[in-house]
């Protein structure tokens, strides 16, 4: 069924109210002018809209979208409940709520509420490891949002959908969106932002699981010096953290985790906070640490313990929690404890499922070393 346009929902309030057209005009705006708003030949600016939603005694909200106070106020409880839940690691429930608002036929007429849905929902579905339909539904918003109405959240649909892409082992898909999002923010004289820092940070991320080093490494240079010279707290922590999986995947431990202790330092500055974000550095940092110095396992041990206990309650997704259990093992082998160390990589393999994951491979890398180094150690040598 068609819904009224904004002129007849005035014009019907109107008349309901007994108001002529002169009367509902006077002493701000011309009758003649009402009458084209009526007609739907003029759009309203936002200011008309609110003096008419306050001489009609209605809300602006439901002037524009037909949609009662009371229904927009349950769908916005609705949001900020699956947001809660999103944050809280309860990615089944908030989901759930996200789908609830998706499917309420008045949310439509409500496009930003409608967005927010979308958005929350696809991150609820990666956070529950439905990558396929989390990529599917980041692809639909990126190719509706907009750099030019808001620089940020355009880039952050594009690094989670890159993000997306990666974890489904699709690299170069998740090197195309970052690559194309990043050039068009240098093509607008955007790339002195945040976001493009975030993009170039996805993009490094990107080069490195494709195993492009050589392009990681010069563009890692190239994010460490554009985030220092806009200067804020969060571009230079991605820009550090980025830098520090470079020297990882290079075998410069050392420096990665002195890259990685500079992002932790700036993490503190952030205001809002990231805290799936900071359990990621955190992880990253302790992986580091096991690699730089495997002779001191247990700092990192006591690092990755303390990061675990905090995202079994906090918006990680099973992928970041396995990503923790697998470094967890690594440090338990390295302690002597490798009874241990299968217990938390078998955990991360059973988070992950069957799936083909690039987490998988982690975990199954450790399992694959304990079993090799048992079965040396039972087998007879030869003589």
């Amino acid at each position: 069924m068609d819904r009224e346009t904004l002129g007849q929902r005035i014009r019907a309030l109107r008349i309901r109210q007994g108001v002529s057209q002169a009367q509902l005009a006077f002493p701000e705006l011309s009758d003649s002018y009402i009458s084209l708003i009526e007609s739907d030949k003029r759009v309203p600016a936002p200011s008309v809209v609110d003096l008419l939603a306050a001489k009609l005694n209605c809300s602006a909200t439901y002037l524009v979208s037909g949609v009662s106070e009371d229904v927009v106020d349950e769908l916005r409880v609705t949001l900020d409940y699956a947001e809660i839940a999103l944050r809280n690691g309860a990615s089944a429930e908030a989901r759930a709520r996200y789908a609830e608002v998706l499917a309420n036929a008045d949310a439509v007429a409500l496009p930003d509420m409608l967005h927010q849905a979308r958005w929350g929902y696809a991150l609820a579905l990666e956070a529950s490891g439905e990558l396929e339909e989390a990529a599917a539904g980041l692809r639909d918003l990126a190719a509706s949002a907009s750099a030019e109405a808001d620089l940020d959240h355009w880039a952050k649909v594009h690094v989670a959908l890159s993000r997306c892409l990666r974890e489904l082992g699709d690299l170069s898909d998740g090197v195309r969106v970052a690559e194309g999002a990043l050039r068009h923010l240098v093509a607008t004289g955007a790339d002195s932002t945040d976001a493009a820092v975030d993009l170039g940070a996805a993009l490094l991320a990107a080069y490195v699981e494709r195993g492009d080093l050589v392009r990681a490494g010069q563009l890692a240079e190239q994010l460490v010096e554009r985030a220092e010279r806009i200067g804020t707290a969060r571009a230079r922590m991605a820009a550090y953290w980025e830098a520090a999986y470079v020297a990882e995947v290079r075998g410069g431990y050392e420096d990665g985790a002195a890259l990685a202790e500079r992002a932790l330092a700036l993490a503190g500055e952030e205001t809002g906070g990231d805290p799936r974000g900071l359990a990621r550095l955190r992880v990253c940092y302790a992986g580091l640490l096991l690699r730089a110095r495997p002779d001191e396992p247990a700092r990192a041990r006591d690092l990755l313990s303390r990061v675990r206990a905090e995202i079994s309650t906090s918006a990680d997704g099973e992928i970041d929690v396995a990503r923790c259990l697998t470094e967890l093992a690594r440090a338990e082998n390295l302690l002597g404890r490798p009874a241990e160390a299968v217990r938390l990589a078998e955990e991360a393999l059973a988070l992950l499922g069957d799936a083909p994951r690039r987490a998988t491979a982690g975990a199954l890398t450790v399992l694959g070393r304990r079993r090799r180094s048992s079965a040396a150690a039972t087998t007879p040598s030869r003589r």
